[in-house]
């Protein structure tokens, strides 16, 4: 739908203007034989590969995959294996595309600016595309070649071949940028093309379906937000005699040095029985222990 539109293009943005301002204040090439090829791919490579994994991680999807399990319903209907599996592959593919779209971005940036290929790749080129001295070893044009992504340090009479090789270097880093993005969006487009195709939904019944599913996931979260917080006042109003907003309060509860290191500490989820957990040590603290215990009279003086 256009919220993905919108989100895919943010994340693209934002992608982009963390890649210049990473690469304006980290990048700094160490034109040296061997180091170049690892720091220019790691640069290249590793934030792509954090970004892919951010992707995953901030998607809901890849969470309820994880930690979902059959549907009681789903249990009681005769099992479509076939059918379970292209749901999953579906999700995966759902999800990997969304994860996708910050990593290539990363990496086509990258290779437009081309500094990072030009780094990486510098010492490998051939000296068919420069005038290369032939009283120069193998070792030596390695070391030359190396170096010419740091102008500073190429000698005067090497400086038409740095431009020359520093120029293929960059066509070559743009034209792969490019064929990148290319293959990206004519792949994108053919998954569209063919999700169409096989979905069991009309154009119009499936943007409809879209349509419900975002609102409803909208209105659980609200009714979450609001079932969760009207559970735990419960239990907030059991342990100080009151709850947040109440007007004119006659009275309140003192806890007791016991409760208050009953409620203490670290307790994320406590199994209760088969169906049900308590979610904090507040909450089991409230279901197991009476509200009896020390009130005071909020208009008399302590």
């Amino acid at each position: 739908g256009k919220e993905v539109v919108v989100a895919n293009a943010v994340i693209a943005m934002l992608t982009i203007f963390g890649q210049q301002l990473f690469s304006f204040f980290t990048f700094s090439c160490p034109c040296h034989v061997g180091q170049n090829l690892i720091y220019g791919l790691a640069f290249l490579g590793v934030p792509a590969l954090i970004l892919l994994v951010v992707g995953y991680a901030l998607n809901n999807q890849t969470w309820r995959l994880v930690t979902g399990k059959r549907s009681p319903l789903q249990e009681q209907a005769k099992p479509n294996g076939f059918l379970q599996c292209k749901l999953v592959c579906f999700v995966l593919c759902s999800i990997t595309g969304r994860a996708l779209v910050a990593p290539v971005t990363w990496l086509a940036v990258t290779l437009i600016n081309g500094s990072y290929y030009v780094c990486a790749v510098s010492e490998y080129v051939s000296e068919s595309y420069y005038e290369a001295s032939p009283n120069v070893t193998a070792d030596e044009r390695r070391r030359i070649l190396a170096a010419f992504p740091c102008s500073q340090l190429v000698p005067p009479e090497l400086t038409r071949a740095r431009d020359e090789v520093i120029l293929l270097l960059r066509y070559q880093s743009q034209v792969a940028g490019w064929l990148l993005i290319a293959v990206v969006v004519i792949t994108v487009f053919l998954s569209y093309c063919l999700a169409s195709c096989f979905s069991p939904l009309s154009f119009l019944h499936f943007r409809y379906w879209s349509s419900y599913v975002s609102n409803e996931q909208e209105l659980f979260d609200e009714a979450t937000d609001q079932h969760s917080r009207l559970y735990a006042m419960q239990h907030v109003r059991k342990f100080f005699g009151f709850a947040p907003g109440s007007e004119n309060v006659k009275e309140i509860r003192i806890p007791s040095l016991r409760e208050w290191q009953a409620i203490s500490g670290l307790a994320f989820l406590k199994r209760v029985d088969e169906e049900h957990y308590d979610y904090s040590l507040l909450h089991d603290w409230a279901l197991k222990e009476s509200a009896n215990g020390k009130y005071l009279k909020t208009d008399e003086d302590p």
